[in-house]
């Protein structure tokens, strides 16, 4: 048995192989709701591009301005250390956390659907009160409700995608929310570079409205999706839920019984549990709970937010003009989609360890020469006045290469796996521990990321290898594979771990 795997013999379960194929209609029905992710995407995005304009500086964060206008020092380090700044930045991510808590008692007992329903209209209208914004209490109110937003939608998407793929599709399927994260975020760069140049200094408006689009598209759509089979038997529709699955399977009435029959004893055992937050620390439930503290906790200090929402201040940190810097960005912003559609071809194909772990090491081999580099040219001063261009463009393949890496393993797998593992019992509850954890560091880090790179200097980014190399060696040890397996099906992949099975007891029935 491999380390963190599992025995050869439950791979492929000859009982458990249901049939059924991909479909056009669930394909149609999860490319629309992976969709949900382009508002995260669009946010993540948007926001640093917005706070290196200087109409936005100027009206919302004069002091921040004045300091960056007036500050002849040549130390790259400390320009930007502004905790009204990041707190504008990272204050979504607290309301996602808050909000994610409530999502999991909508999407248990309204179904997945309604959920991302709330989300696209209270992201909306978070959108339209950030673009109509006259003072910083308006943009922090805006951002409260683009952050409940997200956290219905991050609640309820990944669990949707999971429960709605044949189970040796889930992993491309589920990606492919992860895809649209990233398009989100390429978009949102697109944007800035366009309304960076607009005269009269309203182009961060522009920018800023611009989430309105995805979250209408998301009220829109979420009318059209159907409910998941197992969100229709959590509410007692058992022959809605038998119609919808042997519709999004594409088999007979025959073909689908087994999987069916699964999915009903799993909506039984759901249902005799009363309080899954009560449940969800029972000591059979331990693999699970770990993995959705642990996943959402490395996701997030990988530092790939670092990057990604402040990476025009970052190129312009490493010498490139204001638009050459969201440009700069924009680069970072296309090769995340790109590398994003690696991972929808290989995570079926060659599993969520092998990406998690080659993923793993790209990661920090590319962050320690970001280290030197910087650390060669900047020193623990900061101060340079002159970065030759071939420097300049080193780093940001340096930074490219590592924004691949994540793009095609922790990005898309940190939301896929925790999805997948719970069982129905305690999904929902279990998701939104996920979300929330995931939400609370990024927040942390986002909050300060530019404290610590003033005080830390370019050790802030060996601080980040550090966790880099850490989740490596966990995911190795303790992540057991789960390509190929029904989603009801996911107990038997703990019980056959070499660590995890002592927390499994052995006379569970599997559902």
């Amino acid at each position: 048995m491999a380390v963190g795997g599992f025995d050869n013999h439950n791979n492929g379960d000859p009982n458990k192989d249901y049939p059924g194929a991909i479909t056009f209609y669930v394909l149609v029905t999860c490319i629309i709701a992976a969709m949900g992710g382009l508002i995260f995407g669009y946010d993540i995005g948007i926001s640093g591009g917005v706070t290196s304009m200087a109409p936005f500086l100027q009206k919302f964060f004069p002091s921040v301005y004045r300091k960056e206008a007036l500050d002849e020092s040549t130390n790259q380090y400390c320009k930007f250390d502004s905790v009204k700044l990041t707190m504008f930045t990272s204050s979504l991510y607290l309301a996602a956390l808050v909000a994610s808590f409530v999502a999991s008692w909508v999407t248990k007992k309204l179904g997945r659907k309604i959920s991302m329903l709330i989300g696209g209209l209270v992201f909306l209208a978070g959108a339209i009160i950030n673009a109509a914004a006259q003072n910083i209490a308006m943009l922090i109110i805006g951002r409260i409700l683009l952050g409940i937003g997200v956290g219905f939608a991050n609640q309820a998407v990944p669990l949707y995608l999971s429960e709605m793929a044949p189970y040796k599709l889930r992993g491309s399927l589920n990606v492919v929310f992860q895809l649209c994260i990233t398009i989100g975020i390429l978009i949102a760069n697109v944007v800035n570079y366009l309304t960076s140049n607009i005269e009269g200094g309203y182009g961060w408006r522009v920018s800023l409205g611009g989430a309105a689009v995805p979250a209408l598209f998301i009220v829109v759509s979420s009318f059209f999706l159907p409910n998941t089979p197992n969100s229709m038997l959590e509410k007692n529709q058992p022959e809605k839920a038998r119609a919808m699955l042997k519709r999004i399977r594409g088999v007979s009435d025959k073909e689908i019984e087994a999987e069916f029959k699964d999915l009903l004893a799993a909506s039984e055992a759901s249902k005799a549990v009363k309080n899954p937050w009560r449940n969800i620390k029972n000591r059979q439930y331990r693999p699970q709970l770990i993995m959705s503290i642990a996943i959402p906790f490395f996701q997030q200090f990988t530092g790939i937010n670092v990057i990604m929402f402040y990476a025009p201040q970052l190129f312009r940190t490493i010498g490139f003009g204001d638009n050459a810097s969201l440009l700069s960005a924009l680069i970072t912003g296309g090769i995340n989609v790109l590398a994003t559609i690696v991972s929808i071809y290989g995570t079926d194909k060659w599993g969520r360890r092998f990406l998690f772990l080659e993923g793993g090491i790209q990661m920090f081999i590319f962050q320690v020469l970001v280290t030197i580099f910087i650390g060669w040219k900047f020193g623990v001063t900061g101060d340079v006045t002159d970065l030759p261009k071939w420097y300049a463009g080193l780093v940001v393949f340096f930074i490219c290469a590592y924004v691949a890496a994540f793009a095609w393993s922790w990005g898309p797998l940190g939301w896929l796996v925790p999805s997948e593992i719970f069982p129905l019992e305690i999904r929902s509850a279990a998701q939104s521990i996920t979300v929330s954890v995931n939400m609370f560091f990024t927040f942390i880090v986002a909050q300060l990321f530019l404290t610590m790179l003033c005080h830390m200097k370019f050790g802030l980014f060996i601080f980040f290898a550090f966790f880099v190399l850490l989740m490596t060696l966990y995911v190795y040890f303790f992540l057991p594979e789960t390509k190929n397996i029904p989603i009801e099906e996911m107990t038997r992949v703990w019980k056959s771990h070499w660590f995890w099975r002592r927390f499994m007891p052995e006379d569970r029935p599997q559902i």
